[in-house]
């Protein structure tokens, strides 16, 4: 290796360095953060304690738009599951007509601006005389993270072979038998990676939030609400817990994808 080629490597590992400083240092900064008391804007090294995440347990109010998120996040996913693997799976067994009106329909509140997605449902809400609620945060989410679930599972159903639909067919399988027994199965790793991405959405979602939601906010828009005044000290314990649980999840996800490939091509 030359000269030249060794500074090359090092300029690409310390502009990485920097890439990761700037990606994560934030994160890494709030959890230390919530470790230590903030006195006129110092940090006060000395006040080392749990306190801050003793609070986060007695704010009713965070705790309360934590649930919400949470809610809306597993219940649209969980919508938006079902109805993704059932279009899919409806597509995907024959020549249906009007696939590209359909998809178009799927995706198009993904790739229009977050504004114009919120005002419309809101607009349709209104039409409909249907108040805003969580009811209505959630089905905003669902036509947003839709797409996602629907995109990664018509991908992998595209990749299997109709040979084994027709081999279940010819044993005798009903269509739901080899929907449960022949596909689902190879679907598991894309249905994974698929709420993953759409649970990541719906927690962090704002905008179209804004528009729907009535009297009980999500966490986003009670940070949002909290940016006027500042943030308490519980936000970084509150921030912490977060990241941590999305680090499991993600791992958990990660593992499951990992084990699902060597036994699919077993």
């Amino acid at each position: 290796m030359t000269r030249a080629e060794r500074i090359t490597i090092a300029i690409l590992w310390l502009f990485a360095g920097l890439v990761f400083l700037l990606l994560y240092g934030p994160a890494v900064l709030v959890v230390v953060l919530s470790f230590f008391d903030i006195r006129r804007g110092a940090v006060v090294w000395n006040s080392f304690s749990f306190e801050h995440y003793a609070a986060l347990a007695h704010n009713a109010s965070i705790l309360s738009a934590l649930g919400n998120t949470l809610l809306v996040a597993g219940g649209s996913v969980s919508v938006a599951m079902v109805l993704a693997l059932a279009i899919a799976y409806y597509m995907r067994t024959g020549q249906r007509r009007g696939r590209a009106y359909i998809e178009f329909v799927i995706f198009l509140p993904f790739v229009l601006p977050a504004i114009i997605t919120g005002i419309s449902l809101l607009i349709t809400f209104r039409e409909l005389g249907v108040e805003r609620s969580l009811f209505t945060v959630a089905i905003g989410h669902i036509v947003i993270v839709i797409s996602i679930i629907y995109r990664l599972v018509m991908v992998r159903l595209e990749a299997l072979q109709t040979s084994q639909l027709e081999a279940s067919a010819d044993l005798g399988a009903r269509g739901f038998t080899t929907f449960r027994l022949v596909v689902l199965p190879q679907l598991s790793s894309a249905m994974v990676t698929g709420a993953l991405l759409a649970l990541t959405i719906s927690l962090d979602e704002t905008l179209v939030t804004f528009f729907l939601a009535g009297g009980d906010p999500t966490l986003p828009l009670r940070l949002w609400a909290m940016m006027r005044v500042g943030f308490s000290p519980e936000i970084n314990a509150l921030v912490s817990i977060v990241l941590l649980i999305t680090t499991i999840a993600a791992s958990i996800g990660a593992l499951l994808l990992r084990r699902s490939i060597p036994a699919r091509k077993a």
